[in-house]
């Protein structure tokens, strides 16, 4: 594993451990397997793990093994992330706090960051609050290690932000299909010369430049010499850039962790090859034309009031274009269609409540009737409707004769 210095010092680990994304299983974290693949991660040399208050169930899923192998808490840099959006007065920021340091069982926050600023405005709500005092004081505590922010807007707002105040770092989505979006080239840059950290999230676009790449663009890759993948590709050109700290990876498979260990121990600033360069600026040609919607799936968006589930419905209409428009209505019926309590885009009432909370900023409720019209033409309407009223009738009954069975 490489290392890259933090502002103070700390030699952090080229790919940092996302902890978004751990599998769940009836609807709650699989700690046995997130434990498994947290050690191999561990094993490989990663020391960052990143998480944050509103991730579900994450912050007390890295408490519960730091709990089961407290020799390794001294090895790890923690991050995590105060909700700001949620806070309205100073007595908010110490619960929220208190509250992660106990989810955690830690004392010691090694990397705090202001979640999601999209604009000056929310920084300047903090300051209002006392946020200045009160970093000053948990850093004097060594309650905080490392001070920073994550960000979600355009560039203009991110240097704004980035020049308000003396951070220690920062983290943005960046990703060779947001080179010129969001912070983009221009943020990292200006934090580099700053001396910032930039922690990298997004790499892979919520899987979109892996699992959703279109046909063509996988070929490409498939076929090019030396061999790669197309997250090694994604992940290679991010290393390129000496201005990159650490890259962060919602890993939640043992091949993955060792996939991107392996890239990130290999990968040096300047190492990308001019072909590799003109592969992957082909690839992002294709895709540009092919994708219809730039959801990352990172569900900030959810949970909605009437229980449409965007990111589902959203990747998939993007899978109508980059696969098949068949296989992505057929999987729609299974996973959207079928389930017993409706999601289907039609649900949205037009709160906008997704909308306020999106990172991309998307036109959310208008997409979604775009993704509906796409998803559910007239004659799949008809066969959802009478497939709901064969399968959920055969789940009662089935229901019924359990509860007979045990009552």
């Amino acid at each position: 594993m490489q290392y890259r210095k933090a502002k103070n010092g700390e030699a952090l680990s080229a790919l940092g451990f996302g902890c978004m994304r751990f599998t769940t299983k009836s609807g709650r974290i699989d700690l046995e397997k997130m434990e498994k693949e947290l050690l191999l991660a561990v094993e490989k040399g990663i020391n960052y793990f990143d998480t944050a208050y509103i991730y579900p169930g994450s912050e007390a899923a890295l408490g519960w093994f730091f709990n089961r192998h407290p020799d390794l808490r001294e090895k790890i840099y923690i991050a995590t992330k105060l909700p700001q959006y949620l806070i309205g007065n100073r007595s908010a920021i110490d619960r929220y706090f208190n509250e992660e340091k106990k989810r955690l069982g830690t004392q010691r926050i090694d990397f705090y960051l202001m979640h999601m600023l999209t604009d000056i405005r929310s920084w300047d709500k903090m300051v209002s609050l006392g946020i200045k005092d009160w970093i000053a004081e948990k850093k004097k505590t060594g309650e905080i290690g490392n001070i920073g922010f994550s960000y979600h807007g355009d560039t203009e707002m991110f240097l704004e932000i980035l020049n308000a105040f003396n951070w220690d770092f920062c983290q943005i989505q960046y990703n060779y299909l947001d080179e010129h979006t969001q912070a983009g080239r221009k943020g990292l840059l200006s934090a580099a010369k700053k001396g910032i950290p930039v922690i990298i999230m997004e790499p892979l676009r919520g899987g979109r430049l892996v699992d959703l790449l279109p046909g063509e663009a996988k070929d490409k890759i498939s076929a090019f010499e030396p061999k790669t993948t197309p997250a090694a590709l994604a992940f290679r050109w991010l290393y390129d850039q000496p201005e990159v700290t650490v890259v962060l990876s919602g890993m939640n498979d043992a091949a993955m962790v060792e996939e991107n260990c392996a890239v990130a121990s290999e990968s040096e600033p300047g190492s990308l090859s001019g072909d590799e360069k003109k592969l992957i600026e082909e690839v992002k040609k294709i895709i540009q034309e092919k994708v219809k919607v730039g959801c990352t799936g990172c569900r900030y968006c959810m949970p909605c009031p009437k229980n449409v589930d965007i990111p589902g419905i959203f990747r998939l209409y993007n899978q109508m274009y980059t696969e098949k428009k068949s296989s992505a209505r057929h999987e729609f019926i299974q996973t959207i269609g079928l389930r017993e309590t409706p999601m289907f885009a039609s649900e949205c009432i037009g709160c906008g409540k997704c909308e306020q909370h999106c990172p991309q900023h998307l036109p959310v409720r208008e997409l979604l009737k775009e993704a509906d019209r796409a998803l559910r033409p007239f004659h799949y309407r008809i066969t959802i409707f009478f497939a709901r009223k064969f399968v959920l009738r055969k789940k009662r009954g089935s229901d019924s004769k359990k509860q007979e069975e045990t009552g």
